[in-house]
């Protein structure tokens, strides 16, 4: 999501998209996580090779989709049951295809604790979720969409040579990827049995999608989160979107949709674009009193995990549109549901720069889950 705005952050220019992304329904056909195709993607630190990646997924409902991303791997001769893998959920890049990570120039910054992780040994899958690079529109906060592309790109990690034997991994994201990663858990063990989900960590996740639509509305921000969600909802769900939104506001709000967020020169332009939603924006004073916003933002709101998966959660005190208080109050329902969850406030962090200043302590605590060692618990 956007940083010092929108829940995330990503840095550099997007490159042009091509063919490679285009799958027909006869290359889509096929089992979950098995490769389409793969190129080169040249520039990966710590001597790792990258491959840009197009795999098959489903969506919600199970149809077969296409969906790409990034599997790198590291330097050297893999153990003998293959690269442990880190799933990488990225925070928000924006709604239409032309925003996929895996097009960007500085993907590798993108993702956060990458060379720490590629020197340690760690292969990285990187997805793009459904609707960026491929065909769009993106469906955006949707956590069951995110979750299953997420795990499908570890599958699909797995035709890589030294990645073959691996079914062990853990799954890193930041605000928007914070959610992905949480609904990952929640699907790991029905969607991929064949898989070992260690552990989940998350830099202030989006978990009270309620909150996070109405909160933060007094800011620029908030408007754009609500702005994206309610367009992307409206096509994905057909949710209809007149039903919050002023007339006059939707023109803007389609602006909006159709900017990447790329660095802070974006954020600036999506500032300028989304001024006038300070007066003229919603027609109702909370989208989740009405339907079907409100089952619609209960349904991607994350639920309490198993308790055997331990998770980690990095949370800025300066974040203000993810609150700590709102990170506080789900590490409470994992805690009332018996997980194990190491909490790690950052003062004076705020939420763009969560998923960066929390990598290191993130991926110390994802090595120990691989060396199985107990897992720290703050509840």
């Amino acid at each position: 999501m956007i940083a010092l705005g929108i829940l995330g952050c990503t840095i550099g220019g997007l490159q042009a998209q091509s063919a490679f992304y285009r799958a027909s329904s006869a290359e889509i056909s096929g089992s979950p996580g098995s490769l389409i195709r793969e190129e080169i993607r040249t520039g990966a630190p710590a001597g790792a090779t990258a491959h840009r990646v197009l795999y098959r997924s489903t969506d919600p409902d199970g149809k077969p989709i296409a969906v790409s991303g990034i599997v790198i791997v590291p330097r050297g001769s893999p153990p003998p049951a293959g690269w442990p893998i880190v799933a990488w959920a990225h925070p928000t890049t924006g709604l239409v295809s032309r925003c996929a990570p895996s097009l960007a120039i500085f993907l590798f910054q993108q993702i956060a604790g990458s060379r720490a992780l590629l020197e340690r040994g760690y292969a990285i899958a990187a997805t793009d979720y459904p609707g960026l690079g491929t065909p769009g529109p993106h469906p955006y906060l949707v956590g069951d969409s995110e979750a299953r592309a997420v795990i499908d790109s570890v599958r699909v990690a797995r035709s890589f040579p030294g990645l073959e034997n691996s079914s062990r991994f853990a799954v890193w994201g930041h605000s928007q990827g914070g959610q992905a990663a949480l609904f990952t858990g929640m699907i790991a063990k029905s969607y991929a049995p064949e898989l070992q989900l260690l552990g989940i960590a998350a830099a202030a996740p989006a978990t009270d999608l309620a909150t996070l639509m109405t909160d933060d509305l007094n800011t620029s921000g908030g408007r754009n989160l609500t702005a994206m969600t309610a367009w992307s909802w409206a096509r994905f769900y057909g949710a209809p979107i007149d039903s919050i939104i002023a007339p006059a506001a939707i023109p803007i709000v389609d602006q909006l949709a159709e900017q990447c967020i790329e660095g802070m020169f974006d954020i600036f332009i999506r500032e300028k674009i989304s001024g006038p939603l300070e007066k003229v924006f919603l027609t109702v004073g909370n989208p989740a009193t009405i339907e079907p916003w409100r089952s619609l933002l209960a349904r991607n709101t994350p639920r309490a995990l198993p308790s055997e998966l331990p998770v980690f959660l990095a949370q800025g005190t300066k974040d203000d549109l993810v609150r700590p208080d709102v990170t506080r109050a789900y590490m409470g329902e994992l805690c009332h549901a018996g997980s194990h969850v190491k909490m790690l406030m950052m003062p004076r962090v705020s939420h763009g720069f969560a998923g960066y200043r929390g990598a290191d302590a993130a991926i110390t605590w994802i090595v120990d889950r691989f060396l199985q060692r107990p897992a720290p618990n703050d509840c």
